[in-house]
Formats: C-alpha cells, sequence, structure tokens
C-alpha cells in the first residue's frame, strides 16, 4: 500500500497527489511515469511522474473516466494500492540553447520535468500554455521560477489571448527563434503544433498518451506508426520526436472505448 502525503484540488477537473513511494521516487527521470491501481480490482492508470524527491513522487490527473474519479475520492491519509514504475524511456534532453514548451490543458503536467531539466542545464526556455479558462491554466507559478517569459492562451479570453496556442506560437516566431519546441497536450493540438512548426523550421519533441494497459508493452495496446514503423508509447516513450507520427491513426484508436467509458463506467460510479 502507498500512502498518500497530500492532495491539492488545481481546478475542478484537475487534482494534484504526492504518494510515498521511495524506490520509485529514487530511480525517476524526467518523462518517466508509473502506474496506480487504486484498489485490488482496479484498473491501471498510467501518470506522468511530475516531480519527485528521494521518498515522494507527485501525480497530477484529470477526472475523465471511472477510475481517476475513483482516484478523485482519496484524500490525503489514504493509501493506493498498487505504484508501479518508473515506466518509459526518460526523456532526451538535447543539446540547445533556447526551448519553447507548448502546453494544452492537462498537458502542462508532462511537460513541467523536462522544461526544469532543460532550464536546469542553462538552456532559454520559453512557455506558451493553454487551456478552456485561466483557472485551467495549472502550474502557472512553478512554471514562472524558470521559464524567461511565460504565454497564455485561454479558449474564453479570461488570460492571455482569446484561442489557441498555435496562434500565439505564431506571434512569437515572428520576434525568436527556437532549437527545439516541445509540444503536449490533446493530440489533435500537437498535431497542429508540429504542422506549425515545420513550417518555421523547429523541430518538435511530443509526448504520447495512447491507451495503455500494462506498461511493459506486452498488451500492444500503446502502439503507434512513426515513419511506417511500429512503436510501443509505454516502452519506448512516451517521448518521441515529432517527424513521421501518424497522429490520424492515434486520434482514431483513441476513441476505441469511448463508448464503454461513457455508459458502463458511469453506471458503475452511480451505484
Amino acid at each position: 500500500m502507498y500512502k498518500i502525503i497530500r492532495k491539492e484540488i488545481l481546478n475542478v477537473d484537475v487534482e494534484l497527489m504526492e504518494i510515498e513511494a521511495p524506490l520509485v521516487a529514487r530511480n525517476a527521470l524526467p518523462g518517466n511515469f508509473l502506474i496506480i491501481r487504486v484498489d485490488e480490482d482496479g484498473e491501471r492508470i498510467p501518470l506522468t511522474i511530475v516531480e519527485h524527491d528521494l521518498k515522494n513522487v507527485t501525480i497530477i490527473y484529470q477526472k475523465l473516466g471511472y477510475s481517476t474519479k475513483l482516484l478523485s475520492q482519496k484524500e490525503a491519509g489514504d493509501s493506493l494500492f498498487d505504484v508501479v514504475g518508473p515506466l518509459g524511456q526518460a526523456s532526451h534532453i538535447r543539446d540547445v540553447k533556447r526551448v519553447l514548451g507548448i502546453a494544452g490543458g492537462v498537458g502542462a503536467a508532462p511537460l513541467y520535468p523536462q522544461l526544469k531539466e532543460y532550464a536546469k542545464r542553462g538552456a532559454k526556455v520559453d512557455l506558451i500554455i493553454g487551456g478552456r479558462t485561466k483557472e485551467h491554466l495549472i502550474l502557472l507559478d512553478k512554471y514562472k521560477e524558470f521559464c524567461d517569459t511565460v504565454y497564455c492562451a485561454t479558449d474564453d479570453g479570461s488570460s492571455g489571448i482569446k484561442g489557441f496556442v498555435t496562434q500565439v506560437a505564431e506571434i512569437v516566431y515572428q520576434n525568436y527563434k527556437y532549437d527545439l519546441a516541445i509540444a503536449i497536450g490533446p493530440l489533435i493540438m500537437m498535431k497542429n503544433c508540429v504542422i506549425l512548426n515545420e513550417k518555421y523550421d523547429i523541430e518538435t519533441d511530443v509526448s504520447l498518451n495512447p491507451i495503455m494497459i500494462d506498461g511493459t508493452g506486452m498488451c500492444g495496446n500503446c502502439r503507434v506508426t512513426i515513419n511506417g514503423e511500429t512503436k510501443f508509447a509505454c516502452v519506448d516513450g512516451p517521448d518521441f520526436p515529432a517527424k513521421g507520427i501518424d497522429f490520424d491513426e492515434l486520434m482514431a484508436r483513441q476513441k476505441y472505448y469511448n463508448h464503454e467509458e461513457d455508459h458502463i463506467c458511469k453506471m458503475k460510479l452511480s451505484k
């Protein structure tokens, strides 16, 4: 059992948990993720390790389906049945001088440890962060500790420009040249960022979040096609250079279990 040390509500949809898991914490690197089970019968939930010390790991999750809503019912002092990790490949931190992070919604969570590591290594780091409203822009205070400039975009215009992160990027690219962009968020957002960045000849890394089950590559559920080759996000990723990723295939596969999530899981929660 893994004790929940701290829980913080970031907005109506997103929460943070700090969990006691010393073995995972001591071995975690930027880009690694873990898989948790809320209880013995629970499904496996893959979540990025956002921060860690020598004893605890911090996760951020969005309350979307049955299992994340079940996780949300836990409080500080409660325990989780399983915490397995660190999993996946650590992010490839490139030798670059200027990096732009582009975060959409809860994508700000997996982006955070990467940008922090770039800043730690001396790179100049800027951030474009987007969300539905001002309240959905998470981790802003933490990002401002090491980012040179933070640009915001919201659907309703409550912070920054009213629009998409790609619209902000178009403006930013008129004034600055970046060696690398890292885009993490909804698949359609990442796809559009990659298309835009190719126009400005900027290499892009992304973090893919296909449906995962076992986290070891055995189930094959998290397969993605990159330059015509099959990769598995849980063991080859989750971070990849964006060039050659078949985003359309990935978006189609992401919808496979929508019916079960919308109907069966909601029935469970209502019991």
